[in-house]
């Protein structure tokens, strides 16, 4: 009788690892083992690097799979091997996850989520201005309501913008920005937007930072976007019973989406048909001046 692996070698970038309980259950009721998620990221490594390369990186990480205890790791483990790349920031070593080694060997180690910074490693300028919506209830049709409102604010402002689901409750909007701002600078444009639409729609957006004083309202965090802080990468998986993704979307499909329709499962087949969406972000044709929106703030 054929007996199961219990390890797999993998090759990757010149460097040998080994995939050590590649039949764990990680998601179990979404039947994700530790293999099928390998095999996951392998699919979509390329524009998840796009994006995460040389950011500061935060992982989670469910030694046993998401229904179990899980901690958070800035730091590079002391036993990581001497070929993954590290940068210094405010006295934490930090992992840049640079290559496909790289994420696979962070996986290996049961990292499930993948939160990067707003800026590279090497300097604290902004690579875009971001809105994170945060819905207060289950129901997503304000987060939907709420994005398309943004999306018309933005349109106006000549801004140009890419949305992508959590992989959880809401969604995030980015905009590619010239690289010359400060994070002072983005949040003082961000909070003016955000402060905007709040005055606008009232019922329906806040910028309250307590959760017990917004209802049902969403959140609109402007306040996340700054240096060191996270959000999830693009193609990032989540611990979330589905196995959900964090997805990039085109505008057109926000009406109709929830977080929960994109998962381990179906996002290579997604990617493989539709591309890479967050492109428009890792590599953005243009990036927008926030100088006419920043001139009007200072003569106010």
């Amino acid at each position: 009788m054929a007996v199961a692996a219990k390890e797999y070698e993998l090759t990757l970038d010149g460097h040998s690892m080994m995939i050590t309980n590649p039949y764990k259950p990680l998601w179990p009721d979404a039947n994700v083992t530790k293999l099928d998620y390998i095999r996951y990221l392998l699919q979509v490594s390329q524009p998840l690097l796009a994006y995460a390369k040389d950011r500061l990186l935060t992982v989670i990480r469910y030694p046993h799979g998401i229904g179990d205890k899980h901690f958070y790791q800035k730091n590079a483990p002391d036993y990581s091997p001497d070929w993954i790349s590290t940068s210094l920031w405010e006295n934490t070593r930090y992992v840049l996850c640079n290559n496909q080694a790289t994420l696979i060997w962070m996986a290996n180690q049961a990292a499930l989520e993948w939160h990067v910074s707003f800026h590279r490693a090497q300097d604290e300028i902004p690579t875009e201005l971001v809105f994170d919506l945060d819905p207060s209830t289950e129901d997503f049709s304000v987060a939907i309501e709420s994005a398309l409102l943004l999306k018309e604010l933005l349109d106006e402002l000549h801004l140009p913008s890419t949305p992508k689901t959590s992989g959880a409750s809401g969604l995030q909007i980015y905009v590619p920005i010239e690289l010359r701002y400060s994070f002072e600078q983005t949040r003082e444009v961000g909070q003016f937007l955000a402060s905007y639409l709040v005055s606008k729609h009232p019922n329906l957006v806040t910028v309250e930072r307590l959760v017990k004083n917004r209802g049902s309202k969403l959140y609109i965090d402007y306040l996340q976007h700054w240096r060191g802080k996270t959000l999830p990468a693009p193609y990032s998986t989540r611990a979330r019973a589905g196995a959900t993704v964090s997805t990039p979307l085109l505008w057109e499909e926000v009406a109709h989406i929830h977080p929960t329709d994109f998962t381990v499962h179906n996002v290579p087949q997604r990617l493989q048909t539709k591309g890479d969406l967050f492109a428009a972000v890792s590599s953005p044709p243009r990036r927008a001046s926030l100088d006419p929106i920043l001139s009007f703030l200072q003569s106010r």
